[in-house]
């Protein structure tokens, strides 16, 4: 395979546990493996709830879990024996310098409570994903509902709710525990001290919708944002349909993105005329384009609908216009910008037995080598690696376990 398109080493030497499932916490230790760190994931003997979750191969395999999990490490327990809760436990609090750092989206309290592991270590760092902050359960979509922001999309003429597809408040908190967990060892290594992060997904999506502004704009206003379909709130920005039927989105938020886009169509002098009637500048404010885009809108539908997308696309592009066509993912696949010829992705052979393209790290690091993507692994692959090396058990106790059914490879 090529060199160059996988993980980094900046966390090298690092030993983060995993107990998991599902997208959050698995992401946040999918980051951290990316960037160098030994990402050890214990399962249940058989997988956990999110072995099997779709999409799935053929064969059955989960794509999902192979996706999740590149490059990490795994040993199967039996979590319903008391010895195989004793290995989790031993392994999330396990010694060395760069160990002690634990990710996983288990209740509060229970076998892997924070309280429980601190007895078997001091400093341990405990990263917790959990739902609600009061630890009632909670998803991303059960969040998302709750924050409104399904009443806030789709079509204006339609009540009905309207779920995204990308479960993004899973993916910033995976994000954000990955960030803390890294900030909690720095501390750590000044002060010696350990500690355990509660990160709920209500209190990431409450926060994020605090620090875009939606929530002193409903609280001064005293009703949510009405739904606006695809119209970029407060700038000018929507999708346009072409004479040869092509659907594209056309955005201008800075000046310069708004005195070129109107050029780019044709349409300059009439953009001109209407804010002489109107008596304002579309081009000092971008809240006025927002506001009048009534009347703007079918100047630029109708320059759409005398075009086709590739008579816009090189006049667009020569005029610096922000713009994008709308392309299902089959189509995205063969875009060199985002998968195809991306020196992010690599060919590699996933668990399932498949070989198709993965991304390593997101970041390029100029001055830095990225290894090669690994696939994830298979369920309990290191099983008894882990147990000789981090637990530092014997042969015949690695097989006294696998007998009696505390472990599997």
């Amino acid at each position: 395979r090529p060199r160059g398109n996988g993980l980094y080493d900046l966390l090298k030497g690092l030993r983060v546990v995993e107990g998991s499932a599902f997208v959050a916490a698995p992401t946040c230790g999918l980051y951290l493996a990316q960037m160098g760190a030994e990402v050890i994931r214990f399962d249940s003997i058989g997988g956990g709830p999110d072995f099997r979750r779709w999409p799935l191969a053929e064969n059955g395999s989960s794509l999902y879990w192979e996706g999740l999990n590149k490059g990490k490490k795994s040993i199967a327990l039996d979590l319903a024996n008391p010895r195989g809760r004793e290995i989790a436990q031993r392994l999330a609090a396990a010694p060395g310098e760069d160990g002690g750092l634990f990710v996983t989206n288990f209740p509060v309290d229970g076998f892997l409570s924070y309280e429980t592991l601190k007895t078997l270590r001091e400093d341990l760092i405990c990263v917790r994903v959990m739902g609600w902050a009061d630890g009632s359960q909670g998803m991303d979509y059960t969040i998302n509902s709750a924050l409104g922001l399904p009443l806030m999309t789709g079509p204006a003429d339609d009540a009905r709710p309207v779920n995204h597809v990308l479960a993004a408040w899973d993916l910033l908190t995976g994000a954000y525990c990955a960030f803390g967990l890294v900030s909690a060892l720095l501390a750590r290594m000044r002060t010696g001290q350990g500690r355990e992060l509660r990160v709920p997904l209500s209190d990431i999506g409450a926060a994020t919708m605090a620090n875009l502004g939606f929530t002193a704009e409903t609280m001064l206003a005293g009703r949510q944002r009405p739904r606006i379909g695809n119209d970029i709130f407060g700038a000018f920005g929507r999708d346009f349909v072409t004479r040869d039927g092509q659907t594209l989105m056309l955005l201008a938020i800075t000046p310069q993105q708004w005195s070129k886009a109107p050029e780019g169509l044709g349409i300059a002098a009439d953009v001109m005329a209407l804010e002489a009637e109107l008596g304002v500048s579309f081009a000092k404010d971008e809240g006025l384009r927002f506001t009048h885009r009534a009347r703007i809108y079918p100047l630029f539908e109708r320059a759409f609908a005398q075009r086709t997308a590739a008579e816009l696309a090189p006049a667009f592009d020569a005029g610096g216009v922000t713009w994008g066509a709308y392309q299902p993912l089959e189509a995205a696949l063969e875009d060199p910008r985002l998968f195809k010829g991306n020196p992010v992705f690599a060919d590699i052979r996933h668990p399932s037995g498949l070989t198709y393209p993965a991304p390593g790290a997101m970041a390029t690091i100029p001055q830095d080598v990225r290894g090669d993507v690994r696939p994830a692994p298979r369920l309990g692959q290191h099983t008894d690696e882990v147990l000789a090396e981090v637990l530092g058990m014997s042969g015949g106790e690695i097989a006294k376990l696998h007998d009696e059914g505390v472990v599997a490879s």
